[in-house]
């Protein structure tokens, strides 16, 4: 299957007055055609930066220093702003966690939706105004007609992200970036709105990027698995070999983390130790001082990203052929 997208040594430093913090370091991945990629990490280790990034979003005092972004055969980070203000918001959509946070709270629904609408598929107002009920019905709101003269605040969390996620599909994107798209929300509600957006994504065969460190809903909605650290990806491959045999230290450190009911352990496991600074970031091997399987070489030597299946790429020294 061809990629839609594919991303080659992106790094994006942002020139602070404690110094540079290199978030993204050199970061490699494709996502197919139609296949949802899981971007999956701890807090702080880049993964809402690419995200941004893709969406040429990422502002002062940050800035992609390197690399590409090839998004159906145009590298994004080359296009003038004007050829990006056009992909942008029609092609490719970002859904972001805090739906409060990207909704104007002075306009209705209905004036943001039928906004996207004319700017982007430079529709009447009056046939905006249709699809944006259309729209709302879609994601599942009841009473879409009434909603859409509603404001955010009048709207629960769980509708407010419907809201986000209907003006992310107003364009009719191929690619929708969801960042963390059910941290804001309750347990049962999560579960709502992961059902929609997997349907939606496989009814109008739209690739994905789901930025999330929650590894059970990217077991369950992803095809493929980047795992980030530190601003680099360790481990990268398709979902089943992923999940079957994590390879990467961290990773396994992450899937031990998860709670498990099939034990009567009292307390969850932990990785020792802490992300460590991205303004100082140690020689060698970003996860050594935290890797229960360090060896010398990983303090002054950086592994490169090997094959160690048809799907499956690690960082790792153990897994080199010398």
């Amino acid at each position: 299957m061809p990629n839609l997208l594919s991303v080659r040594n992106l790094k994006v430093y942002f020139y602070t007055t404690r110094g540079t913090v290199k978030a993204v370091d050199g970061v490699n991945f494709d996502v197919p055609e139609q296949a949802t990629l899981g971007l999956v990490g701890e807090s702080g280790c880049g993964k809402t930066t690419v995200g941004l990034s893709i969406m040429r979003l990422v502002e002062s005092p940050g800035s992609i220093v390197d690399g590409q972004i090839f998004f159906d055969e145009k590298d994004l980070v080359t296009l003038a702003d004007e050829e990006m203000r056009n992909i942008r918001g029609s092609s490719i959509s970002m859904i972001f966690q805090d739906p409060m946070s990207c909704l104007n709270p002075v306009l209705t629904v209905g004036e943001q939706l039928i906004e996207v609408l004319t700017i982007v598929r430079r529709m009447q107002k009056e046939q905006a105004r249709t699809r944006a009920v259309d729209l709302l019905k879609l994601v599942g709101i009841p009473s879409p007609a009434i909603c859409i003269t509603e404001y955010p605040h009048q709207l629960s969390g769980g509708m407010r992200q419907r809201v986000v996620i209907a003006i992310a599909l107003a364009g009719d994107p191929r690619l929708i970036i969801a960042d963390e798209p059910t941290t804001m929300l309750d347990v049962t509600v999560q579960r709502q709105i992961i059902e929609l957006l997997k349907n939606l994504m496989e009814q109008y065969m739209i690739s994905t990027i789901l930025v999330t460190h929650d590894l059970g809903l990217v077991a369950e909605f992803c095809d493929q698995v980047a795992v980030m650290y530190a601003g680099k990806i360790v481990e990268y491959g398709d979902a089943l070999s992923f999940f079957d045999s994590p390879q990467h230290a961290y990773t396994q450190g992450l899937l031990n983390c998860l709670p498990k009911v099939t034990t009567a352990e009292n307390r969850l496991n932990i990785i020792q130790g802490t992300v460590p600074s991205m303004i100082d970031v140690p020689k060698g091997c970003r996860f050594y001082p935290r890797c229960p399987r360090s060896m010398e070489l990983c303090r002054e030597n950086e592994p490169e990203m090997v094959q160690t299946g048809p799907r499956h790429h690690v960082s790792c020294f153990l897994y080199e052929k010398e």
